[in-house]
């Protein structure tokens, strides 16, 4: 009991201290107790624009971590080549997401020095990551378009990162050059040296762009799909980085909004980015490797294009049930035993007036469309009509 009221004393006075702070600063509308600066954007019902990033952010964070799970829980049952070596991208894409929605939170926090060494090192570097997943899965395609054939999933995941990490160098010497060489501030740098910070990272999204459009070109139309997604996906986010890139530079200028607005402008351009990538890529992508692959068809007896060979190795007694395959022996035997009996009618004629005896033949058939023994049995019985395309038999 003596615990418990000594435990109920500190919270009092911890309580009735951090009132004093808060009636010494008001907080604004929405933020209750726990919530003080540099945090108040996370709550604050004045700048609307931090509670909507937060909120569209945190559901980006929950679909991506559930949609790598799925994929990771039913990795044991896709079987086929092609589609395991896409799966080691799609979850460094995600990865890569996660990186994305995640950093958001960090502009809805007051600046620091510590933050916006984080904000500058990662913006580039999280972009590189997603830009380089579309790019080698752009080249998978392409390999499967035309030599049908896939690179592993390790060496496509281990050149993204490759290319991602020369965007992570790149920013380091920024850093480097502006903070610890020149002295400046952390948080003091132009939009422009920001934006060009970021070419690589462009350079890396035409490209992706360039490879799911030579994707389109292969040759088997079943990864048609897959291209199709990729390139719209990478057409999206060029009109999005060319719309924020253009806001971002001379947009808040015009309306006169330029260092205000610079912290909503990043936020929001991360957070479009992410979903656009879940809706239009990830979520696409790990459908289609989900799937189980398609089931292979009976061939159709009818279709005259077929090829011959293929037509003569397939087993037609597969076909029929065991109760028809009896009928199918019973009527060769009558059938042979009629061609016999025609022959020995024919030979003994031959032995009265060889010259004028007729030579047993095979029986001929017209173009009238005359169903066989056989297909009748694979209708059920009944008589079936001449197919659309039916020309008239082929004589052997």
């Amino acid at each position: 009991m003596a615990f418990l009221s000594v435990l109920l004393l500190l919270l009092t006075v911890a309580h009735r201290a951090t009132g004093l702070s808060e009636a010494s600063e008001p907080l604004p509308r929405g933020c209750g107790w726990g919530l003080v600066r540099p945090y108040t954007l996370l709550c604050d019902l004045d700048s609307i624009w931090g509670v909507a990033v937060e909120s569209v952010a945190a559901g980006g964070v929950l679909t991506a971590i559930l949609l790598a799970l799925v994929l990771l829980c039913r990795l044991h049952h896709i079987s086929e080549a092609e589609k395991r070596s896409g799966v080691g991208p799609i979850l460094l894409l995600l990865l890569g997401i996660l990186g994305l929605f995640s950093l958001s939170f960090a502009y809805l926090i007051e600046q620091d020095e510590s933050l916006c060494l984080l904000r500058r090192a990662l913006w580039g570097l999280l972009f590189a990551v997603c830009f380089s997943c579309l790019l080698v899965q752009g080249v998978r395609l392409r390999r499967i378009g035309c030599e049908r054939r896939s690179p592993g999933g390790c060496a496509l995941t281990g050149l993204a990162l490759g290319l991602s990490a020369v965007q992570g160098i790149i920013a380091a010497e920024w850093l480097l050059l502006t903070v610890l060489r020149e002295g400046r501030a952390a948080c003091q740098y132009l939009p422009l040296d920001f934006s060009l910070a970021c070419s690589y990272v462009l350079a890396l999204l035409l490209a992706a762009l360039t490879a799911a459009s030579l994707a389109l070109c292969g040759k088997t139309h079943q990864w048609r799909c897959n291209a199709i997604w990729l390139l719209v996906t990478c057409l999206l986010s060029l009109l999005l980085w060319v719309a924020w890139v253009g806001f971002y530079l001379y947009g808040n200028a015009w309306l006169g909004r330029s260092p205000d607005w610079n912290d909503p402008a990043l936020a929001i351009a991360l957070v479009a980015q992410g979903w656009l990538l879940l809706i239009f890529h990830a979520i696409p992508e790990s459908h289609i490797c989900l799937r189980p692959p398609p089931q292979p068809t009976a061939p159709d007896y009818f279709d005259t294009s077929q090829n011959s060979t293929r037509m003569r190795e397939t087993s037609f007694d597969e076909d029929i049930p065991l109760s028809h395959r009896q009928f199918v022996e019973n009527q060769g035997y009558g059938y042979n035993d009629e061609n016999t009996a025609g022959l020995r009618s024919g030979s003994g004629a031959g032995q009265h007036n060889s010259n004028t005896a007729a030579r047993p033949s095979a029986p001929f058939r017209s173009n009238v469309y005359q169903p066989t023994e056989m297909t009748m049995i694979l209708n059920g019985g009944a008589v079936p009509s001449a197919p659309p395309t039916y020309t008239g038999r082929q004589l052997w």
